[in-house]
C-alpha cells in the first residue's frame, strides 16, 4: 500500500503535537500585572459562558437533524453512516473553535505584557496564539476525514470500487453538513454578539462620551473583547474549518465521475497533509523588526505564507505524480493555479483593505467632509474590490479545469476545479493563523488601555491590531474564494449524483430557458440578500440594547465617567448573550429549509438554479461586504495615528462612524454568506433521495 495512504493522518498528529508546544511556549509567558490578570480573566469567563450556551442551542439543532438524517438512511434515501458523519462533523468543527478561542482568551494580557519588552516579542505570542487556532483545524478536520475514510473504506471493502468510492464520498458530504451547520451557526451567533457589543460601545463611548476605545469606563468594553473572542476565533475558526472540509468532501466526490478512482479520493488529502507541513515550516519565518508600520508586520507575515505556498508547489508535483501517475500529471496545475488564486486574493486584499495603500487612505480623507461620504466612499472601495477579486478567481476557474484535462474530459475538468480549492486552502495553517491573531491583538490593546499601560505599549498593539484587520479580511478572502471554487464543484458532484441516486432514470435538465431553473436562479441571487439583511437587523437590534444600557448606566451610576465608579460589565455582556443566541436561529435554518422547499416546489432543476444564483451573488456580495468593512476599520486607525486631526478631531468621530457601519459587513454577514452557499449545496446533495421521491416534478 503507498505511503500516501497513511500522509493525512500522520501529518494531522504532527500537526497537533506542534500545537501542544506552542501552548506550552505560550503558557511560559507572564500575564502581567494583577491588573491586566484580572481584566484578561473577566474576558475568558464571559466568552467560555457565551460558548457554553451556544452549544446548548446548537446541540438541539444537531439532534433533531440527526434523527431526520438516520430516518433517510433507514428508508434507503442516504447511506447508513451519513447522520453518524454529520455528528462527527459539527463536534469536531465546534471543538476547533473552542480550543482556538480558549488559547487567544490566554494570550492577549500576555501580549499585553510582551509588547513592553518590543513589537516582536508581542507579535510572536499573538501570531503563536494563531497558528494554534490554525493548526487544530487542519489537524482535526484531516484526523476527523482520514478516519471516517479508513473506517468506510473497510466496510464497503466488498463492494466493486465505483460503489464503494460513491458510498464513501456521499457519506463525507454527511460529514461536510455537520461542520458547515456549525460553522453558521458560530458565524452567525458570533457575528451578533461581537458587532453588537463594538457598535454600542463605540457609537456610545467614543462619539458621544469623548472617551477612548477600550476605555474601561465604558459599560460595553467587557463585552466587546468577549465578542472578538467568539466571533472572531471561535466563529471564524468553526467557519474555515467548514471551508477546508468542504473543500476535500466536494473534489472527493467528484473523484469517480472524473476516472481517477480511489486515487482521486486520496489526493486532496494529501495535498491538505503537505499544507499543514509547509505552514509549520513557514511559522518559524515570522518575525518583524521594532518599527511598527503596517508595511514591516505585512512583510513579517507575508515571508511565512509565501514560503509554505512555496513548498506546496514544489512538492504537490511529486504528490501528484505519485498518487495518480505520470498520465494524470496535469492535474498539479490545477493545484498551482489554486495557490495562485490565493496569493492573488491575498494581495488585492491587503490593498484595497491596508492604510498602506491608497484606497484605504482616500477614505479616511473622506472622514474630514461627514460620516455620509465615508460611508460612500466605504462602500464604493468594497465595490470595486470585488472587480480583482472575483476576475482572478474567474481566471482560476477557467484555468483549473482546462488545465487539469477539462478539454478532454469534462469530469476532469471539474475535478480539477475542486482540487484547486484544496490548494489554495492548503495553507490554512499559517494563512489562518495571521487572521486568528488579530482578536489577540485587539485585546491585548484593550487589555492595556484598561490596565494603564504606557503609551508606546498601545502603540505596538494598535500596530499589531491595525494589521490584525487587514489580515482578517485577506483570511475572509480566502475563505470567501475557495467557497465559490468549492460551491462551483459541489454544484457539478450535485449534477452527478442526480444521476447517481436516480439510477440513470433522471438527468437534469438546464436548458437556460427550462422556466424552474430560471426562478431558482433568481430566488438564489435574492438569497443572500434576505439572509444578510437579517444578519445585520439582528446586530442592529442588539446594538441598540446596548447603546440604551451604556447611556444608562452614564446616567445613573454617579461618578462613573470622572473614573470614580466601576461600570457594571455583566448586563452588557449578558445583553449581547441572550441576542445572539435568539437571533441566530432563523438565519441558520434558512440554509437547511429553503432547498428542500424549492426542491419540492420546483425540482432538481430548481435546486440546481437556486444553487447558481446562490453562488454569483453570495460570492460577489460577500467580497463587497468584507472589504468595506475592513477598510472603514482601518480609515479610523489610520486618523487615530495622527492624520487628518487624530484622536478627537471631527475626522475621527466621522470615521468611527464608518468603521460601526462596517462592523456587521465584515464580521457578521459577509463571512456568513460563503458558509451559506456551501451548505444549501451539500444538504441539496444529501436530500437528493427525498426529493427525487417526493418533489412535484419527478
Amino acid at each position: 500500500m503507498s505511503i500516501w495512504y497513511y500522509f493525512a493522518p500522520v501529518s494531522s498528529i504532527v500537526a497537533i503535537l506542534f500545537v501542544v508546544y506552542l501552548i506550552l511556549k505560550i503558557f511560559k509567558e507572564s500575564e502581567g500585572e494583577p491588573e491586566m490578570r484580572k481584566i484578561a480573566e473577566a474576558v475568558r469567563e464571559g466568552a467560555t459562558a457565551y460558548l457554553k450556551k451556544q452549544y446548548q442551542v446548537v446541540s438541539l439543532y444537531f439532534l433533531i437533524l440527526f434523527f431526520i438524517l438516520l430516518y433517510l438512511a433507514l428508508n434507503r434515501m442516504l447511506p447508513i453512516f451519513v447522520p453518524f458523519a454529520f455528528i462527527t462533523g459539527g463536534f469536531f468543527s465546534g471543538l476547533s473553535g473552542f480550543i482556538g478561542m480558549s488559547i487567544g482568551v490566554r494570550s492577549s494580557a500576555r501580549t499585553t505584557n510582551a509588547c513592553k519588552r518590543s513589537l516582536n516579542a508581542g507579535l510572536r505570542i499573538a501570531f503563536s496564539s494563531g497558528m494554534v487556532m490554525g493548526l487544530v483545524v487542519v489537524g482535526l478536520a484531516l484526523l476527523d476525514l482520514a478516519i471516517w475514510y479508513f473506517i468506510l473504506s473497510k466496510v464497503y471493502q466488498s463492494l466493486e470500487m465505483v460503489s464503494r468510492m460513491e458510498k464513501i464520498t456521499s457519506t463525507m458530504l454527511g460529514f461536510g453538513i455537520g461542520a458547515s451547520s456549525q460553522a453558521l451557526f458560530a458565524r452567525v451567533g458570533g457575528g451578533i454578539y461581537t458587532k453588537a457589543a463594538d457598535v454600542g460601545a463605540d457609537l456610545v463611548g467614543k462619539v458621544e462620551a469623548g472617551i477612548p476605545e477600550d476605555d474601561p469606563r465604558n459599560p460595553a468594553v467587557i463585552a466587546d473583547n468577549v465578542g472578538d473572542n467568539v466571533g472572531d476565533i471561535a466563529g471564524m475558526g468553526a467557519d474555515l474549518y467548514e471551508s477546508y472540509v468542504g473543500s476535500i468532501v466536494a473534489t472527493m466526490a467528484l473523484s469517480v465521475a472524473a476516472g481517477l478512482k480511489e486515487n482521486g479520493v486520496l489526493l486532496p488529502l494529501v495535498i491538505a497533509g503537505i499544507g499543514t507541513i509547509s505552514s509549520i515550516v513557514g511559522y518559524f519565518f515570522v518575525q518583524a523588526k521594532e518599527t511598527a508600520s503596517q508595511v514591516v508586520l505585512l512583510s513579517a507575515l507575508r515571508r511565512g505564507i509565501y514560503l509554505s505556498t512555496f513548498l506546496v508547489a514544489l512538492f504537490s508535483y511529486f504528490a501528484v505524480k505519485s498518487v495518480l501517475g505520470d498520465s494524470y500529471v496535469n492535474i498539479y496545475w490545477a493545484i498551482l493555479s489554486g495557490l495562485l488564486v490565493g496569493v492573488g486574493i491575498g494581495f488585492f486584499t491587503e490593498f484595497f483593505t491596508s492604510d498602506a495603500y491608497s484606497p484605504t487612505r482616500g477614505l479616511a480623507s473622506t472622514a474630514t467632509a461627514s460620516p455620509a461620504t465615508v460611508i460612500i466612499e466605504g462602500i464604493s472601495v468594497g465595490m470595486l474590490s470585488t472587480l480583482a477579486i472575483v476576475a482572478i478567481v474567474a481566471c482560476g476557474i477557467i484555468c483549473s479545469f482546462y488545465l487539469s484535462g477539462g478539454f478532454n474530459n469534462f469530469s476532469l475538468g471539474l475535478y480539477g476545479i475542486g482540487i484547486s480549492a484544496v490548494g489554495m486552502l492548503s495553507t490554512l495553517g499559517i494563512t489562518l493563523a495571521s487572521d486568528a491573531y488579530g482578536p489577540v491583538a485587539d485585546n491585548a490593546g484593550g487589555n492595556a488601555e484598561m490596565s494603564h499601560q504606557p503609551s508606546y505599549v498601545r502603540e505596538r498593539t494598535d500596530a499589531l491590531d491595525a494589521l490584525g484587520n487587514t489580515t482578517a479580511a485577506t483570511g475572509k478572502g480566502f475563505a470567501i474564494g475557495s467557497a465559490a471554487l468549492t460551491a462551483l464543484a459541489l454544484i457539478a458532484s450535485y449534477r452527478e449524483e442526480v444521476r447517481i441516486v436516480s439510477e440513470g432514470k433522471k438527468l437534469l435538465d438546464l436548458f437556460l430557458l427550462n422556466p424552474r431553473l430560471i426562478t431558482g436562479i433568481f430566488l438564489g441571487a435574492m438569497l443572500p440578500y434576505a439572509f444578510a439583511s437579517m444578519i445585520m437587523k439582528a446586530v442592529g437590534r442588539a446594538a441598540q440594547k446596548i447603546v440604551e444600557e451604556v447611556r444608562r448606566q452614564f446616567r445613573e451610576i454617579v461618578g462613573l465617567l470622572e473614573g470614580k465608579a466601576k461600570p457594571d460589565y455583566g448586563k452588557a455582556v449578558g445583553i449581547c448573550t441572550r441576542a445572539a443566541q435568539k437571533e441566530m436561529i432563523m438565519p441558520a435554518l434558512m440554509a437547511i429549509i429553503v432547498p428542500i422547499i424549492v426542491g419540492l416546489f420546483l425540482g432538481v432543476e430548481g435546486v440546481c438554479g437556486l444553487l447558481v444564483g446562490a453562488l454569483t451573488s453570495g460570492f460577489v456580495c460577500a467580497v463587497m461586504m468584507a472589504n468595506s468593512g475592513a477598510s472603514w476599520d482601518n480609515a479610523k486607525k489610520y486618523i487615530e495615528k495622527g492624520n487628518f486631526g487624530g484622536k478627537g478631531s471631527e475626522a475621527h468621530k466621522a470615521a468611527v462612524i464608518g468603521d460601526t457601519v462596517g462592523d456587521p459587513f465584515k464580521d457578521a454577514a459577509g463571512p456568513s454568506l460563503n458558509i451559506l452557499i456551501k451548505l444549501m449545496s451539500m444538504i441539496s446533495i444529501v436530500f437528493l433521495g427525498f426529493i427525487l421521491r417526493y418533489s412535484l416534478f419527478k
